[in-house]
């Protein structure tokens, strides 16, 4: 086998990988029950968007992938550590995970470059200099680097929330979640963020995106989920769904969301 051959055979077994597993999860908040019976694999290099009305359980799914809220039933697994088995589980599967919200949650008093340089520094895995380095590289990536020395309130809100990106990315993590990070944006700001995630996703990134944005499924999602009531109902590459998709409430929402735009 050439050399060339071999790096194809290589990146299509890591393609394989399942680097994400839910199986069997269920989540109560007190006598609510807000994921039921939720299955997901989701293989390295896949990128996923997760829809859905309002109170689905879509953000709080993601949420459970790195431990900011627990499952009672069921078992999780990041790139073959068990994340239901907490201890240092939590910690491993949070080095292997970045996440954004849709508030930017950037320290006020801190510069952009502070920001990004915080965790790698203080979790150990980098020198001040090698933080610093890698963090201008990122913020190169989400092009703003003149922004470096600036606090967040000197920032747009596109460009708080691609701050926001870059210091995950800073972790170097193996999976990105994206939780409605264009939801509190300005529309004019919505484009940048999301052009930005279309980089990561054309990087080759692991990417979870719960999201109304339609435009970005149709053109970034390898696979589109659809939940309501807890539950994942349908899900299908973004041609199919969009255009057959199997289930009422699918369908409803569609067209709720068609018509809103």
């Amino acid at each position: 086998m050439t050399a060339s051959a071999s790096a194809a055979a290589a990146s299509h077994a890591a393609s394989e990988q399942t680097i994400v597993s839910l199986e069997g999860i269920n989540k109560w908040f007190g006598s609510f029950q807000v994921l039921t019976d939720v299955n997901l694999q989701v293989k390295a290099g896949e990128r996923i968007v997760i829809c859905g009305p309002s109170g689905s359980g879509k953000s709080t799914l993601i949420r459970c992938i790195n431990r900011l809220e627990t499952v009672q039933q069921g078992r999780i697994m990041v790139d073959g550590i068990d994340l239901t088995a907490g201890g240092r589980n939590v910690e491993a599967v949070r080095r292997e995970v970045g996440m954004v919200f849709q508030q930017f949650n950037l320290f006020p008093h801190l510069t952009v470059l502070e920001n990004c340089t915080l965790a790698p520094v203080q979790s150990g895995r980098m020198t001040k200099q090698e933080a610093q380095d890698i963090a201008m590289h990122f913020l190169t990536r989400v092009r703003i680097p003149d922004q470096a020395n600036k606090h967040p309130s000197q920032l747009s809100g596109g460009q708080q929330q691609r701050v926001a990106i870059a210091r995950a990315l800073c972790m170097k993590p193996k999976v990105m979640l994206f939780d409605e990070p264009t939801s509190a944006l300005d529309p004019e700001m919505v484009k940048e963020v999301l052009d930005t995630m279309v980089g990561l996703a054309e990087d080759g990134m692991t990417m979870l995106c719960v999201t109304h944005e339609m435009g970005f499924a149709r053109s970034v999602a390898d696979r589109v989920i659809f939940m309501a009531d807890g539950r994942i109902l349908e899900q299908a590459a973004p041609a199919q769904f969009f255009s057959q998709p199997q289930h009422e409430k699918t369908r409803s929402f569609l067209g709720q969301i068609l018509a809103s735009h």
